[in-house]
């Protein structure tokens, strides 16, 4: 139930805003909103989770209950290239790769439901009284402090 693509070849930063699109989603929903989504991202995105779903279904998944449960975007390793600049100079140009990893996970509304049923609510426990402790003052009379805990 996972998948995996490496080094593509796109910024981190700028795949990560396809990866919280699609995070938490249903496989329906989020291929859908892949589809309608105009980003370069999201062909490749769109193949990874394809993938995820075929290697759900190999292990015995339905389609109709599986969701996006972790999508990680890292960085992958760097490209340096230099472009000439004036006199004599050159300066970096850094092309990033990504690293992306989908997770999909069974949605189980059936055992969350069963679960909160057989919950029961917790009494709230009361404050213990307050203790009237004899005390001497100056005087050689007993008073009465109030003490809590």
């Amino acid at each position: 139930m996972k998948a995996y693509l490496k080094n593509y070849r796109q910024a981190p930063r700028k795949v990560r805003l396809i990866a919280d699109l699609v995070r938490g989603k249903k496989v329906d929903r989020a291929l859908t909103l892949l589809s309608a989504t105009d980003k370069k991202a999201t062909l490749p995105f769109r193949k990874l989770v394809e993938s995820a779903v075929a290697n759900a279904k190999s292990s015995g998944a339905k389609k109709e209950d599986l969701i996006v449960k972790e999508i990680q975007v890292n960085e992958g390793i760097v490209f340096k290239r230099y472009k000439p600049r004036a006199r004599g100079r050159a300066s970096a140009i850094r092309k990033k790769t990504s690293h992306i990893s989908v997770v999909l996970g069974e949605k189980k509304n059936k055992e969350m439901k069963a679960k909160a049923e057989t919950k029961k609510p917790v009494a709230k426990k009361a404050k213990p009284a307050a203790k009237k402790v004899p005390t001497s003052t100056s005087s050689g009379q007993a008073a009465k402090k109030t003490i809590r805990k």
